[in-house]
């Protein structure tokens, strides 16, 4: 498996420095660096980019999560291992990696849900939370970033 090209970010410095400024946008606003690195991982798994997914669960590993967490990302409904305001992130992240699934993507039970965990300003850093890694997972998927190459 081969690359097409670089990734775009990587060859245009000005692309790469907007996409860190976005990503560094989203701390400081007390959600937990873990709950970003869960949201990142789902978005991931549901795009299939496998060099978001190796970053992110390196990230989760480095910040101390127990494997069980790390690999019941994709199940989070089904286990005891997510709290419920990293269950309100979740579903968030969910919703908007999906827009196109469903007439209504992020309905008033998917937000209040979060909004409920979440004041205002911790909302919008999920939201450029998540579509910084959307933004990243295209970036890698149009162009078959391989995951474990370098």
């Amino acid at each position: 498996m081969q690359a097409r090209i670089p990734n775009p970010a990587l060859a245009n410095p000005a692309a790469l420095k907007a996409l860190i400024a976005l990503a560094e946008s989203t701390g400081d606003t007390g959600v937990p660096k873990t709950t970003h690195y869960l949201m990142h991982v789902r978005a991931s798994q549901i795009n299939g980019c496998a060099g978001c997914l190796e970053m992110h669960t390196k990230e989760m590993r480095e910040a101390g999560e127990s494997d069980e967490r790390i690999f019941t990302v994709a199940a989070w409904r089904d286990t005891a291992y997510f709290t419920e305001p990293e269950r309100a992130a979740l579903a968030l992240a969910e919703a908007l990696t999906r827009i196109a699934d469903r007439a209504d993507p992020v309905d008033d039970g998917i937000w209040d849900e979060a909004a409920r965990h979440y004041d205002e300003r911790q909302l919008s850093s999920l939201v450029l939370s998540i579509a910084a890694i959307n933004t990243w997972n295209r970036l890698n998927v149009a162009t078959r970033q391989v995951a474990g190459a370098s």
